[in-house]
């Protein structure tokens, strides 16, 4: 235990970094998602068996390079903006995608405030939905 504490006060920055880290850990598997988040399987379900309507909150660089079949493109900087885009879908099943699912928990707690009643964010991004070898497409 000695060694522990001498370790500690030798590399107090080197401690405080990891103590920072695993915050940052454990809040983003905590909130990353929780309740609101569904995998590409799941996803895939509400597409098919609901209508869920799939918004990527990529740029349109990225969006470009490939992205989920039917997706519309609203770049999370101007999502904020573009919301009257979205108004026809209000009570439909909305999937929110970004690259690796770290923006799409934001750009589904905007949703959720401007009305929606059911949004998901696509755990893991368009990363896990290629993973899942699911389809893309380069079609705007």
């Amino acid at each position: 235990m000695e060694q522990y504490i001498e370790f500690v006060t030798n590399h107090i920055f080197l401690f405080a970094a990891l103590c920072v880290v695993l915050a940052l850990l454990a809040h983003n598997l905590m909130a990353g998602g929780g309740k609101f988040a569904v995998t590409p399987q799941k996803a895939t379900e509400l597409i098919n068996r609901e209508d869920a309507v799939v918004v990527d909150v990529r740029p349109i660089a990225d969006f470009s390079k490939g992205h989920i079949i039917n997706a519309i493109n609203i770049p999370m900087n101007s999502l904020k903006s573009q919301l009257g885009r979205l108004d026809k879908y209000k009570q439909k099943p909305v999937i929110v995608a970004c690259r690796s699912g770290a923006q799409s928990a934001g750009a589904g707690k905007q949703l959720r405030q401007a009305g929606f009643e059911k949004v998901y964010d696509l755990k893991g991004g368009i990363m896990a939905w290629q993973s899942a070898s699911l389809p893309i497409s380069r079609k705007s």
